[in-house]
């Protein structure tokens, strides 16, 4: 949790980020949880595999992949799958500075129901512990 608050703090703490609280994501675990999830299991899985990443990218682009800010239970949300990405990247660009790997992991991070795969290592790493986390939350905490 340490490199998490290094690198994320900013966001952790933001009054817009926190909404997040309020949505469900899987199960019982809220969109806020979730990503600090996807974080953790995307630090454990660079280190594990002994990968060289940016982890200030890593760390923050995991935080926000899911910055959608909306509720996807509710009717109109039927293609959120493979449309809150850009929904995602658009909040997150318009309240935080994001660097090209940031951008890509949010834009990609539902590969591959987003068809261009994802471009860089940490990416990659995100669509694994994005769905290693969501299977995780909803068999475990359900």
């Amino acid at each position: 949790m340490n490199k998490i608050m290094e690198y994320g703090q900013d966001i952790l703490e933001s009054p817009t980020y926190l909404r997040q609280k309020h949505y469900i994501q899987h199960g019982k675990v809220s969109v806020y949880e979730h990503c600090l999830n996807v974080s953790k299991m995307c630090l454990f899985l660079a280190s594990v595999l002994h990968l060289h990443v940016d982890e200030r990218a890593l760390v923050r682009g995991a935080l926000l992949h899911d910055y959608f800010l909306y509720d996807w239970h509710e009717p109109g949300h039927s293609w959120h799958g493979f449309t809150h990405p850009e929904a995602a990247l658009e909040n997150a660009c318009r309240d935080y500075q994001l660097g090209d790997i940031e951008k890509d992991m949010i834009k990609k991070h539902m590969f591959p129901l987003t068809v261009v795969p994802p471009r860089y290592k940490e990416s990659v790493l995100i669509t694994i512990a994005d769905k290693l986390s969501a299977i995780d939350e909803t068999i475990h905490r359900y």
